[in-house]
């Protein structure tokens, strides 16, 4: 029989296909009646070509900030291709060898972390904190009764109904509830506009001591857990200041409620460490991930707990009272071995190529350009960490008064159209939508930067 060969195809026929069939993610499809949506068929280092056969440099890698090693990494494509000849998938109630090995690398960079239970995306890697907080309220003395999750204002932690029920954006929430009981905001913690109208440091931050406040109004009784990004990503490139962690940390400590790290968008050295929360000093009890776990080349996520998270769960499976007090849970996809074999490649090649060094040297280098743009019009905020950073444009720097959404969507044509890919607050405030963010792959040069630079100086100094 002869092989179809998939990656064949003829370009009208896509295009085609793509307006007939496809719905994408987070796009207005109306516009798509009249015009073309982009598809991209390739990529190499840090650059994509589209089925017109342009070029372009990505700087979000691939749109959501998860391409770390870039594309076209053969050595990753190969250890998948091996992995699934010989063994492509069994349920996650056994186990498989990439994964335990990938298990043990992980916990090699989590050395306070003792456990993990691997899953498909971020989304379910939150919603399996969840439930695990959620199982301890009932089956753990101490804990009985502690069910409700904290999560921050202007953080995202997924798209399912309980991953956004804990999510602080509020136009990502519109018209998908009615949410579920027992999640809570806090304040969030952006300095540029404080929730407090004060100033740091000689804001006592607030931000963090007011979830003392939170707290006492729901109970500390009721509350097993706070989720929140190590670094705000979707929200708007939000690093907390230094002292904030600690003062949360001491807060969860004091009222037994466990921190949940979420380091999907943080992890895997997209902030020049190969964890978000290690520019803190914090230890968090929870650390939820995906996206640089195998830098997408195959899906996988996971939920990584302390042993004293994990013994909540061993149970006497003869005892009739306690039998169920195991963790009952189940990802299907959590059993494919193809993405842990692309795990552990792309993890060996984060390592011996040094990008978790790149990240900090170049991002460095990104952050210092950008802030030569700083005396630019529109310009209101620059801030980010490693090569995680980001613009807040505003129409006046006085006032802080934003630019409009159409505004916004100018300057993001502008930049496309200087062949640069670069991503946008999106659908997530009512006004706030004004960030531009560069999160590229972790193999990024200066020239690259460079590139970037100066294509936003075009697009900023020309008149809105």
């Amino acid at each position: 029989m002869e092989k179809t060969n998939w990656l064949d195809y003829d370009t009208d026929e896509i295009v085609k296909g793509d307006k007939n069939c496809l719905w994408h993610h987070l796009k207005p499809h109306k516009v798509f009646e009249t015009q073309e949506q982009m598809i991209i068929v390739e990529g190499e280092g840090l650059n994509v070509t589209d089925i017109r056969g342009r070029e372009y440099l990505d700087v979000t890698a691939g749109g959501v900030w998860s391409i770390m090693v870039g594309y076209g990494r053969e050595s990753i494509a190969k250890a998948v291709y091996d992995q699934l000849v010989k063994m492509p998938y069994f349920a996650g109630v056994y186990g498989n060898v990439p994964a335990i090995k990938f298990a043990e690398k992980l916990l090699e960079k989590l050395p306070r972390m003792d456990k993990v239970y691997f899953s498909n995306s971020g989304s379910e890697a939150n919603e399996k904190a969840f439930k695990i907080v959620r199982q301890a309220s009932r089956i753990v003395p101490e804990r009985k009764g502690k069910f409700k999750i904290l999560f921050r204002d202007r953080d995202y932690h997924g798209t399912t109904i309980a991953a956004m029920s804990a999510t602080g954006q509020i136009q990502r929430k519109q018209d998908f509830g009615p949410f579920l009981d027992g999640f809570v905001e806090i304040p969030h913690c952006c300095c540029y506009r404080c929730p407090f109208d004060k100033t740091y440091p000689e804001c006592d931050i607030e931000c963090a001591h007011a979830l003392e406040d939170v707290i006492a109004k729901e109970g500390a009784d009721t509350i097993g857990g706070l989720i929140v990004e190590p670094i705000t990503a979707g929200g708007g490139i939000i690093p907390p200041v230094k002292e904030y962690y600690p003062i949360i940390q001491d807060i969860c400590k004091k009222h037994n409620i466990w921190l949940i790290m979420d380091e999907v968008v943080c992890g895997f050295g997209r902030t020049g460490k190969f964890w978000g929360h290690e520019h803190y000093d914090v230890d968090p009890d929870i650390v939820t991930m995906a996206k640089g776990l195998a830098s997408s080349y195959e899906p996988l996520s996971a939920t990584v707990v302390k042993q004293e998270v994990y013994n909540c769960f061993l149970n006497d499976p003869s005892n009739e009272e306690t039998r169920l007090n195991y963790f009952r849970d189940i990802s299907t996809y959590g059993g494919c071995a193809g993405p842990m074999a692309a795990a552990l490649e792309s993890t060996r090649i984060i390592e011996e190529e040094e990008l978790v060094e790149n990240s900090q040297v170049i991002g460095d280098y990104f952050l210092e350009r950008l802030q030569e743009l700083k005396d630019l019009p529109l310009i209101g905020d620059i801030r980010g960490v490693g090569l995680f950073c980001g613009i807040e444009f505003v129409r006046d720097k006085k006032t802080k008064e934003p630019i409009s959404e159409g505004e916004m969507a100018t300057l993001m044509g502008r930049m496309m159209a200087q062949n640069i890919i670069v991503g946008r607050t999106n659908s997530s405030f009512n006004g706030l939508n004004t960030i531009m963010n560069f999160a590229p792959s972790l193999t990024i040069t200066k020239e690259q930067v460079d590139t970037v630079i100066a294509a936003v100086r075009i697009a900023v100094e020309e008149k809105l």
